[in-house]
Parts: structure tokens; sequence; C-alpha cells
């Protein structure tokens, strides 16, 4: 993994993102121990040091280039898989308030594993879908900004990532190229509005930073019960 410092800070400095040694030392243990692990189960297809660096890591605090997130801020990483984008935005902002969320049991332990391995113990992980999960008083509205870069289309994850958060919160989807006019019906529907789309290439790319304000509360029934909003997206 020696390739991987040096192309993380490369594309960081080309980026104008703000780090230190210890953050950049952090995201090659973590960089290290993902590809150990990847050895025994299907965490990313991206293994190679400067891809993971780029397409990773890169690729998550580019989210700092575009939203403010003020300190102390709480925010939600839905489907975070390997750790994507919330974990890394954590090392590099280690001020926020940082929940992890899975429906997979063993990406949850591979998490929690890669927890104690950082040393960001202040990291919270959520085992389960966010149909259910979203129902919980202690998570329902509770989250100042809610991040996913799952490869599920905008209205659905409109759906599973809204009701986390605080009316006036916002919701930041990390997509590839993707239109947002099939998203109209959901954005009203969950009383939300996108307030920006920030499109920009990383690597040769088409990436995009959705940022999508809560208007107002969550309406009761929604999300409704899990696997419809895959099934009927709205």
């Amino acid at each position: 993994m020696i390739e991987f410092a040096p192309a993380l800070k490369e594309i960081l400095d080309e980026l104008k993102t703000d780090y230190t040694e210890d953050m950049i030392a952090k995201a090659t243990d973590y960089a290290c121990y993902l590809q150990k692990e990847n050895q025994k189960m299907n965490l990313t297809a991206i293994t190679a040091p400067k891809e993971m660096a780029v397409k990773h890591f890169a690729d998550s605090l580019c989210l700092f280039n575009y939203v403010d997130l003020p300190e102390n801020a709480a925010l939600l990483d839905v489907g975070s898989g390997a750790g994507f984008p919330g974990l890394v935005l954590r090392i590099f902002r280690p001020d926020l308030k940082v929940t992890l969320l899975d429906a997979s049991k063993k990406r949850c332990g591979f998490l929690e594993r890669l927890k104690g391995e950082l040393s960001v113990d202040d990291v919270e992980i959520l085992w389960g879908r966010s149909e259910d999960l979203a129902r919980e008083e202690n998570l329902r509205e509770q989250f100042d900004f809610v991040t996913a870069r799952a490869v599920a289309s905008l209205p659905v994850l409109l759906e599973l990532c809204t009701p986390f958060l605080k009316p006036g919160g916002r919701f930041l989807a990390l997509k590839g190229k993707e239109e947002t006019d099939s998203a109209a019906r959901a954005l009203t529907l969950l009383n939300c509005d996108l307030v920006a789309d920030h499109r920009y290439r990383l690597n040769g790319e088409d990436r995009a930073v959705l940022e999508i304000k809560k208007i107002s509360p969550t309406p009761e029934k929604y999300p409704r019960r899990a696997g419809m909003p895959e099934k009927r997206p709205l």
C-alpha cells in the first residue's frame, strides 16, 4: 500500500482539501485493513491502492468542497457498506458526530472491527433496514445531515434517507451522472427541495453531490414497509 498515501495527498492537494499527516496515516490504515478484509468478504471491487485513494477516499471528501458542515453536526451515512463516505468524513472532520447504517450484519461487523483499528470509538454502527430504523423515535428526524453513496435511484434514496433528517437538514447524495427530473414527485411527497446539483469530474469521471433540503417533517406513512421503496419508487 505504499502508493496509497502519495496518491491520496496528490488528489487532495488538487481538490484543495485540508488534511494533516495523522489523517493521511489513519486513511492509509483504513485502506490497508479494507484490502485485507476484502479477501475474506466482498466489501469492494476497487482494491488497487491508487484507485482506492481516488474512487473511495477522495470521492467521499469531495463533499466538503460543496457543502458546509457546521462543527459537531450529527451525520448519518445510509447504506454505508465499507464506510464510504461516512467514516472517511469522520477521519477528516473528527468533530462530526457520525453514525453508519447498513442492512448487512457482516458489513456492520467489519465496521465495528474497523472502528477499533482506527481508534474512532465515538462512531456509532447501526444494523438494520432504513425502512424499519426510520420508525424509531430516537432516530427519526434526529440528524442534521444524511449521506448516501448507494447505487439506488434518487427517488428510492430519498424515501430511505430523508425520514432521518431534522426539518431544515440536508440529504447529500454522492452520485455518478444522473438526471434529477425523475425525483420531482418524490421530493414533493417527502417535503423536500433540491437546492443544489453540484457537478464535477474526478479522475475523468462525471460525479455529483446532490444537496436536498428537508422543508418540513416527513409524512408519517413514509418510509413504506421494507422492500416497497425499491419495488415501487415514488
